[in-house]
């Protein structure tokens, strides 16, 4: 089901980008790329939830004490979605700005 919906979410974002004017495919590709590292992570952060939450149903001592490990890599994995959200963040502004700069430095030159 999961998969279904990032393709339909994939093929959105291949729409989106070919309807945007100017839009430069080497930006999108590096989003793209980001966004699928995401998923990536959030994909595997799914797969340790459930392993955690099992193994907190089974009540077996060993499996409570491997919690711990899947729990600290839950929180690894928490640090490296919020890097890289940040990344892109930062990329999208920096190609936001170069686009807008030389727009702006159009528009002054009208205005005097």
């Amino acid at each position: 089901m999961a998969s279904n919906s990032n393709r339909k979410l994939k093929h959105r974002r291949n729409q989106d980008s070919d309807d945007v004017e100017g839009g430069d495919p080497e930006v999108w590709q590096m989003f793209d790329k980001n966004f699928q590292q995401v998923q990536s992570v959030l994909d595997r952060n799914r797969a340790l939830i459930q392993q955690v939450n099992d193994n907190h149903q089974s009540k077996i001592p060993d499996n409570m004490v491997k919690n711990v490990e899947l729990i600290q890599e839950l929180n690894g994995n928490i640090s490296k979605v919020v890097s890289l959200y940040s990344d892109m963040s930062s990329d999208f502004s920096t190609v936001f700005n170069q686009r807008n700069g030389g727009d702006r430095k159009s528009g002054d030159s009208r205005s005097e």
